[in-house]
């Protein structure tokens, strides 16, 4: 687990925020602390009396980040006279957004035209084994999507589909993107970190876990029931691990067939398997890149122990002069794949691989 010095900032008591810890950020609070108290003053006032919700006061905040403090300080004014603080979270936010337009319309226009270059579709793990697939786009796209949806789903129930409405949805929306006749019917590739047997033989004592590469761990019984009911092409791979001493039963990932120059193929997946996301101390991004912890350069090899997992930001990083990098721990005699990071700053951090499931 990487591990580093807080930093504290003080910022002001009533707004009711926890102290600083290792784990709070305080870039972003500090920086709507500063806009509430010197260019917002009059949503600074009704935060601090109970008056206006964090959320939309944090809103406020962000709708009106590219407006000059004389500009900012007038849509402050005029969302106190509006009374946003008596409306509901999406209505205050129409409010903020229709006072923002009309206090620079030329740069609200040049914005909107800016921001459709950033369009992208992201997922993140959400509980109990789904996922969320969000999609950012041009607000026209985006309701003409979720229109299409919609009619097809409001024609499926009205010829007496069982589905919900939302069920029917989802469901087309995997259809639509995959050309599958059915959205069950996804390819599997499920990468066990348990022996094959205990998907063919059921063994209810043991609470061993499948991986979904990026997502969380999936049950054994539910993997079971993916490779039984899908129409799809489906594989499995073992994936090797080492002995370990913990409760788990489950050592850290230590195969490997690769030892080409690039992390690719079979090995790169390992690594990816095994390191989740970036190994950057504080960094949960996805991973982009396979770095050479002893650079190749150097006579590193293109091995599983000398590989790890990074953003594209902390491949590039990692070229600079001052960085360096030292393998711990291999990752095969039952601990994780452990490496030590140490800054052009001089901090040092260690950054381990997670425990498997």
């Amino acid at each position: 687990m990487c591990t580093r010095m807080p930093l504290v900032v003080a910022l002001p008591n009533k707004l009711g925020w926890p102290a600083a810890s290792p784990r709070w950020s305080p870039a972003r609070r500090l920086n709507t602390a500063r806009a509430w108290w010197f260019e917002l003053p009059d949503t600074y006032a009704q935060l601090s009396s109970g008056e206006l919700s964090e959320r939309v006061a944090e809103t406020i905040v962000s709708e009106t980040r590219h407006l000059d403090a004389e500009k900012r300080g007038e849509v402050d004014q005029q969302l106190k006279a509006a009374g946003v603080s008596k409306l509901g979270f999406k209505a205050a936010t129409l409010c903020v957004r229709k006072i923002t337009f009309q206090a620079d319309r030329r740069g609200y226009v040049q914005r909107g035209r800016t921001e459709r270059q950033h369009r992208r579709v992201g997922m993140q793990p959400a509980p109990d084994t789904m996922a969320g697939l969000t999609g950012y786009l041009p607000v026209e796209q985006g309701v003409a999507c979720y229109a299409a949806l919609r009619h097809h789903a409001d024609t499926a129930v009205a010829t007496g589909d069982g589905r919900s409405r939302d069920q029917i949805m989802a469901d087309t929306l995997v259809e639509r993107l995959t050309g599958q006749t059915h959205a069950a019917d996804v390819n599997i590739e499920l990468q066990l970190l348990m022996p094959l047997d205990t998907l063919i033989n059921p063994n209810p004592n043991k609470d061993t876990a499948a991986v979904i590469h990026g997502q969380e761990p999936l049950p054994a019984e539910l993997a079971r029931e993916i490779l039984a009911s899908s129409r799809g092409r489906k594989w499995w791979r073992r994936l090797f691990t080492a002995p370990s001493t913990t409760s788990t039963g489950s050592g850290p990932i230590v195969g490997g067939d690769s030892t080409r120059r690039h992390f690719d193929g079979w090995l790169g997946q390992l690594i990816r398997l095994r390191d989740q996301t970036c190994t950057d101390p504080y960094c949960d991004a996805p991973i982009r890149h396979l770095d050479h912890i002893i650079r190749h350069s150097d006579g590193g090899p293109t091995i599983l122990e000398n590989g790890r997992g990074t953003c594209e930001r902390g491949n590039h990083v990692r070229e600079m002069p001052g960085w360096h990098i030292n393998l711990i721990d291999a990752g095969l005699l039952g601990q994780p794949h452990t490496i030590h990071i140490t800054t052009p700053t001089g901090h040092h951090h260690l950054s381990r691989a997670p425990d498997p499931p």
